[in-house]
C-alpha cells in the first residue's frame, strides 16, 4: 500500500473530552487544560510526530439529556468545565512552526460578521495555519442559554449554515481586493479605499451590508473542516468542506460513507479527491501487544458508566437512563446528531448494541473504534482501514493525555514512517498548502472562490432579485 496515512490530534479545551472518567487516572494531565504550557508542550509533541494538526472540538451548552439533568456531566467533568477553543490558536502557533490548528465554532451562536474578524485575526496570528470546524450544534441547553429558546430543527440548521458560509465568503474573499493594502509611507496611503467593498448581503437569515473589518489574512478563508454525517450534513460537507471528520465504528460503515461523500462532491462539481476524510479513532500502543493490552485494561478500570451515557445521550438526544442495561439501542427521532442515532441503531446489521455495551464501548474514545497493540499490530490495522475504506487518515482521540499522544509519536509514527506510509516532514506554507500542495487560497470550483469579485456578485444578486 502506498497511500499516505494522515493524523490529527482530537482534543478539547476541557477535562473529559471523549473518555469519561479517565481524568482520574494518575497519569492523566487533562486538568491542566487551563494552562498554556500544557497546550504548547502537547503541540510540540504533535509536531514532532508530523501530525497534520490539532483539532480542538467545542460545545456551547452542557449535556443534560441523561436522567433529564446535568448532574452526571458536572460530576464527571463530561466536557464541562470547558473553555473557548479559539484562544488557543495563538499560543500553539508560537510554540510550533508547522502544526495546523483546527478550531470549532458554531454557526448557531456566532454571528458571521463578528466571527469573520475573529477568523481573520487567528489566521494572521498563526501565519495561515488555522482551520475552522463548522458545526451547527446539537445541545438544546446551548440554544436556550443564548436566548434562542431551543435549537432549530436539524435540517433547518443546515439551511442557515449555507447562508452563513455565503456571508463568510463575501467578507473574507470579496470585501478586500488583492492589493488593497498598500502600506505606502511615501504616498501616506495605507489602504486604497476604492479597493475595499461593502458586501451588501441581504438573505433569509442575515443582513450584512458593510465591509469586512480585517485586512486579508494569509489564507483569507481558513481551511474548512466539517463533521456532518447525516444527509444534510454530507451535502454540506460535499459542497464546502476541505477536511471531513466522521466517527464510523466499522470499516463497512466507513467505506460506505467515503464512497457516498466523494460521489456527492462530484455531483456538486468538485473533484472527489479535493478534500481529506479522517475517521475518529483511539490508539492504545506500547512496545508489545501484551503491554498495550495491559495498558488498555488499566484504562478501562477508570471508565465512568454514567459519564459514558451522559455523552451517548447528549450526542443522540436519547435518554439512555430510561432503559435497562440489557435493552437494545433503538432508533428514535431526535433533534441531536442524526448520524449517531443511525449508526448505533442500524449502521451495521451484524452488530446490535445493548445499553451496557454502549456505555463500556463509549468509555474510551467516544464514538470511534479503539485499536490496541504494538506499533506493528496497530500499523497493520490502520493500513487495512485505509486500504479497505479509502479514508485518508484518522482523528485520534486520547484515553489519557498527553500519554496517548506521546505513545503514538514514540511508537506508532516511526513504524508507519519505516513502512513509507506516513510523512517525515511538512510541506512549506500555510495549512492549506501543507495539506494539499496547492496555493494558500480556496480554488475554483470551491464555492468560496466565486466571491472574489464582490461587485459582480452584487450585480448578479440584484438581477435575480428583480427577476431579470
Amino acid at each position: 500500500m502506498s497511500k499516505t496515512i494522515r493524523f490529527n490530534a482530537f482534543d478539547m479545551n476541557c477535562v473529559g473530552h471523549q473518555s469519561p472518567g479517565l481524568w482520574a487516572h494518575p497519569r492523566d494531565r487533562s486538568y491542566k487544560y487551563k494552562d498554556l504550557d500544557y497546550w504548547q508542550d502537547l503541540a510540540r509533541t504533535l509536531e514532532r510526530g508530523v501530525f497534520d494538526g490539532i483539532f480542538i472540538a467545542d460545545v456551547i451548552g452542557y449535556y443534560d439529556v441523561y436522567k433529564g439533568n446535568n448532574y452526571h456531566a458536572i460530576h464527571q467533568a463530561a466536557q464541562i468545565p470547558v473553555n473557548d477553543p479559539l484562544q488557543l490558536a495563538a499560543p500553539i502557533a508560537l510554540a510550533t512552526e508547522h502544526l495546523g490548528i483546527g478550531i470549532t465554532a458554531s454557526i448557531s451562536f456566532e454571528h458571521p460578521y463578528t466571527f469573520a474578524r475573529r477568523l481573520s485575526t487567528a489566521d494572521h496570528h498563526t501565519k495561515g495555519r488555522v482551520g475552522w470546524n463548522i458545526v451547527t450544534s446539537y445541545l438544546e441547553s446551548g440554544a436556550k442559554n443564548v436566548g434562542q429558546g431551543g435549537l432549530r430543527k436539524h435540517d433547518d440548521r443546515y439551511a442557515v449554515a449555507h447562508e452563513y458560509l455565503e456571508v463568510i465568503y463575501k467578507l473574507l474573499e470579496g470585501s478586500w481586493e488583492d492589493g488593497a493594502v498598500a502600506r505606502d509611507r511615501k504616498a501616506r496611503v495605507f489602504t486604497y479605499p476604492e479597493k475595499v467593498h461593502e458586501i451588501g448581503h441581504r438573505g433569509n437569515y442575515f443582513e450584512v451590508p458593510g465591509y469586512h473589518l480585517s485586512e486579508p489574512s494569509p489564507q483569507r478563508t481558513p481551511v474548512l473542516y466539517q463533521a456532518g454525517a447525516s444527509g444534510p450534513g454530507k451535502k454540506f460537507a460535499a459542497e464546502h468542506a476541505e477536511c471531513v471528520f466522521v466517527a464510523a465504528q466499522t470499516k463497512t460503515i466507513l467505506r460506505n460513507y467515503v464512497a457516498d461523500i466523494r460521489a456527492r462532491a462530484a455531483a456538486a462539481g468538485r473533484s472527489p479527491d479535493s478534500f481529506k476524510i479522517y475517521n475518529l479513532l483511539t490508539v492504545i500502543v506500547d512496545e508489545t501487544d501484551k503491554k498495550a493490552r495491559a495498558k488498555f485494561r488499566d484504562y478501562l478500570d477508570y471508565v465512568s458508566y454514567d459519564g459514558s451515557l451522559v455523552f451517548m445521550s447528549g450526542w443522540t438526544g436519547i435518554d439512555f437512563s430510561r432503559y435497562e442495561p440489557d435493552d437494545l439501542v433503538r432508533k428514535v427521532e431526535t433533534n441531536a446528531i442524526h448520524s449517531a442515532v443511525e449508526s448505533l441503531s442500524e449502521g451495521d446489521p451484524n452488530k446490535r448494541w445493548t445499553i451496557r455495551e454502549l456505555a463500556k464501548w463509549g468509555g474510551v474514545g467516544g464514538m470511534g473504534p479503539v485499536v490496541v497493540g504494538s506499533a506493528s499490530t496497530v500499523a497493520d490495522e490502520l493500513e487495512q482501514w485505509v486500504e479497505e475504506t479509502g479514508v485518508d487518515g484518522f482523528n485520534l482521540a486520547y484515553a489519557v493525555t498527553p500519554e496517548t499522544f506521546e505513545d503514538i509519536v514514540g511508537h506508532l509514527v516511526p513504524e508507519l514512517q519505516k513502512r513509507g506510509v506516513y510523512p517525515r516532514e511538512y510541506r512549506p506554507g500555510t495549512l492549506r498548502e501543507k495539506l494539499f500542495g496547492r496555493g494558500p487560497r480556496l480554488e475554483a470550483p470551491h464555492p468560496g472562490a466565486r466571491y472574489r469579485d464582490i461587485e459582480a456578485v452584487k450585480r448578479s444578486e440584484a438581477l435575480l432579485a428583480t427577476g431579470s
